[in-house]
């Protein structure tokens, strides 16, 4: 019996790292999912436990390459964005993996806006709100002024995705979809790293910036079989719609971020837009793509939680129900009663309850229509920062909340000019590096 040919893909999530094996289709033919528990950098807080991802990695393609039903012939890579990889001159990593959460020192930001200039001005050269350690680049500013011995042994510094295509392949570089996402790193106006790398000697840390499609090949011990250099997650996500749609449309990718993506939106940022978490990246075919993002994820993880523990109702509860257009108008006219854990309505114009009281609902479900009414009222606020002036007329939402029957059902309610579509592609992201890989890829035209 013939092997089938096989790509083989990393996505490595906050929550899940996953493998996957695409046939000659693109359709998957294997799959495994594992998570590792946080572990803590030196100041305590919680780090990515690097190694241990590193050697789940290893031992999971050697697994799959002893598979005699698959032919492994071309792997790549997929991550989350905002985390650099401090490396020595082999490749291994000589610090924490800081978390993109991670406190960042207010009086050594306060000096960094200061030596560029100011904060907007900043940020607007770089389509970067002003985010602290989500701001990735500034982790190596970080590093240099905070822990300067641990600074003293970085020689390659890198984003996660590429990182991890270094393991198998021992090349090291960049790529523009993790350098142009809200960095800090790169001049939009000028197409170039921003001045402050060359004025803080960080050059030759930095790694040359190379198309996402760039094929090298794995170490001989991983089979010699070309490999892609890794790419950022939400432009891989993007890339499967790119070339199956022909007409105009936006993509709400959502998990821990809700990532509003309109690739048909060309205007410039404000600096208005830049303080609603809006924001530009670069797309896999080299364009800047305007974005808005809303921390919905761990927002309703906090606030489900609170409710399971005040009504009482096991794991999974919300998940059981369906969308009722009673019970929504019933609750949508009612005054604001969530008060938010993550996420700032006042930023959008919005209000929020003062403080959170439970004994207010009825029941868990009373409950949880008000908080998902109260959250698509911001979400569509972020929808609308993206939307609002282009020709798009449909919307694709992948990710967890495309099966969350009430928070789609509310957005299409709230939205009836807006053709909202739950995903075909609930692999997007993984899918997306696969294409990246294909040996008849072409980036398709925007």
């Amino acid at each position: 019996m013939s092997k089938i040919p096989v790509t083989a893909i990393f996505d490595i999530g906050k929550t899940n790292k996953k493998f996957f094996l695409f046939d000659s289709k693109l359709e998957e033919v294997y799959q495994t999912y594992h998570r590792l528990e946080p572990g803590e950098d030196e100041d305590g807080f919680k780090s990515e436990p690097i190694d241990e991802l590193k050697e789940w990695m290893v031992k999971t393609f050697l697994e799959a390459q002893k598979m005699e039903k698959f032919d492994i012939q071309r792997i790549n890579f997929t991550s989350y964005g905002a985390t650099l990889v401090h490396t020595d001159e082999n490749g291994d990593p000589v610090t924490p993996l800081y978390d993109y959460l991670k406190p960042f020192p207010e009086a050594l930001l306060d000096k960094f806006y200061e030596e560029q200039g100011g904060k907007m001005d900043f940020c607007t050269k770089t389509a970067s709100p002003p985010l602290a350690m989500l701001n990735s680049g500034l982790q190596l500013y970080y590093i240099q002024n905070e822990k300067p011995d641990l600074f003293k042994k970085i020689k390659h510094t890198f984003h996660l995705p590429q990182y991890l295509s270094s393991i198998f392949t021992g090349k090291f570089v960049s790529d523009f979809t993790s350098i142009g996402c809200h960095t800090g790193l790169w001049n939009f106006h000028e197409q170039k790293y921003h001045k402050w790398i060359d004025e803080n000697n960080l050059q030759d840390l930095l790694l040359p910036a190379i198309p996402s499609s760039t094929i090298f090949q794995t170490k001989p011990e991983f089979g010699s079989i070309p490999s892609g250099i890794g790419v950022h997650d939400s432009s891989s996500a993007l890339l499967p719609y790119l070339k199956k749609e022909n007409e105009p449309f936006m993509l709400l990718s959502t998990g821990t971020w809700s990532i509003c993506i309109n690739p048909f939106n060309k205007t410039q940022l404000t600096k208005s837009e830049l303080l609603k978490d809006c924001l530009q990246f670069i797309g896999i075919t080299g364009d800047p793509i305007k974005i808005s993002r809303l921390f919905i994820g761990e927002e309703h993880k906090y606030q489900v939680g609170k409710m399971y523990d005040f009504f009482n109702k096991p794991l999974g509860t919300y998940k059981k129900l369906k969308f009722d257009e009673a019970r929504f108008e019933k609750i949508k006219s009612s005054p604001q009663k969530i008060k938010f854990h993550y996420l700032s309505p006042e930023n959008y114009g919005l209000t929020q309850a003062e403080e959170m009281d439970f004994n207010q609902f009825e029941d868990f479900e009373d409950a949880y229509y008000t908080f998902i009414h109260e959250l698509t009222e911001l979400q569509i606020a972020a929808i609308n920062l993206v939307w609002s002036g282009t020709s798009v007329k449909r919307m694709f939402i992948d990710g967890g909340f495309n099966a969350n029957e009430i928070f789609v059902g509310m957005l299409r309610k709230k939205l009836p000019g807006l053709n909202i579509l739950t995903s075909d592609f609930a692999l997007g992201t993984a899918l997306g590096a696969a294409l990246l890989v294909q040996p008849d890829f072409k980036p398709p035209a925007i």
